[in-house]
């Protein structure tokens, strides 16, 4: 490879789940960009629900050695906001796609969760209270990036951004840009901030970030069985979390994409971005945005096999991950799908679809919530 035209890559995830980011350098274009979601079918392009076709490096860190000044946190108000979620029986995946089959039987301990996604001022405890620095605020390692100047390697992320005019669902190169800057407290890259928007998902959060919160904050990540059982709210099988029309009652009742993807956003909903947590309504279980608005991290690795032999009581994921796509590069489960989900575009926020994303990989449409054991509670 040569100046000329070199491709150097990592591998950020967010929400939804596999961010491929590319540096390239080339005789017309000498800035850093970024490139989310190589995919292979269209309908599966999205950070974490597609499929990518290059084989790239992840970004290195030494999550293992994190170490915080406080191990448990002392705030009550992180755990009112939970609600219980009685154990129970459920088919569990979706016909689909691939991934998700076959659809089987799964049983669940009662458990509490977070009744909405981790915010920007709950996170903002955590880092005050610890001095954590995600993994999109940390230095690039260059023995990584071999060939690529050291002015070049900054610390960002992935961020969505529209494009001015329709274009080809084939190229996710043309709305996922890497910002150099971007993370959790400048979601959208370094003159973007999250001052106003403390009642915000908090975004920009890979893997080892979130487990990172849920250890301080004396939980952990859900398994993704117990993410779908919460979602599912003991309803019978519908094609979204909420029912089977789009719009019941003809109201918006997600934080997903309306209009012409990727170009022309008509926020019908409300929102062209993320929405403030319990912007729409709770499910059964009393719980917010189990559809769309972000994308959100499960404690399982991916395998897309995992469902052909998984265990029918309290599942907790297979023991190593593995991706066709790209072998090497350790995945989680992601759920839920985001604010840029659509039938047009990214449909896997449907009911018993999955996500997937690199351990250290983070963009502006991925966050999490946590959950707790019963026999947890303080």
């Amino acid at each position: 490879m040569t100046e000329l035209k070199f491709k150097n890559a990592m591998l950020i995830t967010a929400g939804f789940a596999c961010i491929a980011l590319v540096t390239a350098f080339t005789k017309k274009k000498t800035d850093s960009h970024a490139i989310a979601g190589l995919i292979a079918n269209k309908k599966l392009s999205c950070l974490a629900c597609g499929n990518t076709t290059a084989k790239l490096r992840s970004r290195s860190f030494a999550f293992n050695s994190v170490v915080f000044k406080n191990a448990v946190v002392e705030d009550n108000d992180l755990n009112e906001e939970m609600k219980l979620i009685p154990g129970g029986t459920f088919k569990m995946g979706t016909a689909e796609y691939e991934d998700c089959k076959p659809v089987h039987s799964v049983t669940v301990k009662a458990f509490l969760m977070d009744e909405h996604e981790v915010t920007n001022a709950q996170f903002e405890k955590f880092v005050k209270a610890t001095g954590y620095k995600t993994i999109a605020e940390r230095s690039l390692n260059p023995k990584d990036y071999p060939g690529v100047a050291k002015e070049k390697l900054l610390p960002g992320s992935a961020v969505f951004t529209p494009t001015e005019k329709p274009v080809s669902l084939e190229d996710p190169y043309q709305w996922w840009v890497y910002l150099p800057g971007a993370n959790w407290k400048h979601p959208e890259g370094a003159a973007s901030s999250i001052a106003g928007k403390e009642k915000e998902p908090v975004v920009q959060v890979c893997y080892a970030d979130a487990a990172a919160y849920a250890k301080w904050a004396g939980k952990r990540l859900p398994t993704e069985a117990e993410w779908e059982y919460a979602a599912r709210a003991g309803r019978p099988a519908t094609t979204y979390y909420w029912g089977n029309e789009l719009k019941p009652g003809g109201k918006w009742v997600a934080n997903i994409y309306q209009g012409n993807f990727p170009d022309h956003n008509t926020k019908e909903d409300g929102y062209s971005g993320v929405a403030p947590v319990k912007s729409f309504p709770a499910n059964p279980y009393g719980l917010y945005d189990m559809d769309g608005n972000v994308w959100e991290w499960c404690s399982d690795l991916y395998r897309p096999d995992y469902y052909k032999n998984s265990p029918a009581n309290n599942p907790k994921g297979p023991a190593d991950s593995f991706d066709p796509d790209e072998p090497g590069l350790e995945k989680h489960v992601q759920r839920g799908g985001s604010f840029i989900c659509s039938d047009q575009y990214c449909i896997r926020y449907k009911a018993g679809s999955r996500g997937k994303g690199e351990t250290s990989s983070a963009g502006n449409n991925l966050g999490f919530r946590c959950v707790k054991n019963v026999n947890q509670v303080r």
